[in-house]
């Protein structure tokens, strides 16, 4: 299987000893004003790159994708794959190898995010703190740094850059104990688009061939 960083799973342990307070009131205003931002929107498609940088090799990679959010529903498409849920089960279609893998969306790992909650899981499990602002073009950048409140992560710290105007994070930097960081940058979005609810399944019947893993 290839290797593949997705939005849902990556989220990052606590190793260094930040002067964070539990709650920084600037940082968590913030935070709170994207998270209604939101919530908002019925659905919303973000189109994204992911840089994957390994300290310790020296190694680059960059990869584009896209996701489509509506409730805890979505469907990311990224590096060859399609990860879709409807809430209850996830699929995740490999197309090269023409192999579905089927999971239960409930089941809970360690440091698994979904990404049906992308926008929001700094809700809790993070102490936050608010670093400054920074000028990009004509836009002001709020910049919000997070650590995991759980010592037994395998992240230690996640850098967030928001759009003061707009309320919505324009790029997060998942700092992780193995060496390696992991960049996301939106292009673009696009909040209340159509989105069906079978947008949000997957059909074998339009996969002809298709090998399907029930890992239920």
């Amino acid at each position: 299987m290839k290797k593949f960083y997705s939005l849902t799973f990556i989220f990052a342990t606590f190793l260094f000893h930040f002067s964070f307070s539990q709650k920084d009131s600037k940082a968590d205003a913030i935070l709170k004003a994207v998270s209604a931002k939101y919530k908002s929107f019925k659905s919303l498609t973000v189109a994204f790159n992911l840089t994957v940088e390994n300290q310790k090799e020296n190694t680059k990679e960059i990869q584009t994708g896209t996701i489509t959010i509506k409730g805890d529903k979505y469907k990311l498409l990224m590096n060859g794959q399609e990860v879709i849920s409807d809430g209850k089960s996830i699929w995740t279609f490999l197309k090269e190898e023409n192999e579905v893998q089927i999971n239960d969306a409930k089941a809970k790992k360690d440091d698994a995010f979904s990404p049906a909650s992308i926008f929001t899981m700094y809700e809790k499990g993070f102490r936050s703190k608010y670093t400054g602002e920074k000028k990009s073009g004509n836009k002001t950048l709020q910049q919000v740094e997070l650590v995991p409140e759980d010592a037994k992560k395998s992240y230690f710290k996640i850098q967030l850059t928001i759009n003061k105007t707009v309320k919505f994070i324009e790029s997060a930097k998942i700092l992780n104990k193995s060496g390696t960081h992991l960049i996301y940058i939106v292009e673009n979005f696009k909040p209340d688009v159509p989105a069906p609810d079978n947008l949000f399944s997957f059909e074998t019947s339009g996969h002809p061939g298709v090998e399907v893993v029930d890992l239920r």
